[in-house]
């Protein structure tokens, strides 16, 4: 996925699930303020961890069905799974270095 994140609607989401790798999805919406900011250490993560680590993004103004069956109650919201199961939640606003720390324990 080299420097851009995926795009996940319902059908794609649950393909990469069943990927190979964890994968970290962000629920964000374009109106919200710390979901632009996240996004450039979200881009910088995905090309460090490019082969050992997913990060695509659901718009839970476009896909409200995925954020409502994740209970995805504020945004920016990043839930990790590894194996098609959720491992982690990390809801607002986080660092690199925390973010960074919390994906390499999973992988």
């Amino acid at each position: 996925m080299s420097d851009t994140l995926a795009h996940f609607d319902e059908t794609t989401f649950k393909t990469a699930l069943a990927g190979p790798v964890p994968v970290l999805v962000d629920f964000w919406a374009p109106w919200c303020g710390p979901c632009k900011a996240i996004a450039p250490i979200l881009a910088e993560l995905a090309k460090e961890l490019d082969g050992k680590l997913m990060i695509g993004k659901v718009n839970v103004d476009d896909h409200s069905s995925l954020a409502e069956a994740y209970s995805v109650r504020a945004i920016p919201t990043m839930l990790v799974f590894k194996g098609g199961q959720l491992v982690e939640t990390l809801v607002g606003m986080q660092s690199k270095d925390n973010l960074k720390s919390k994906l390499l324990a999973h992988l």
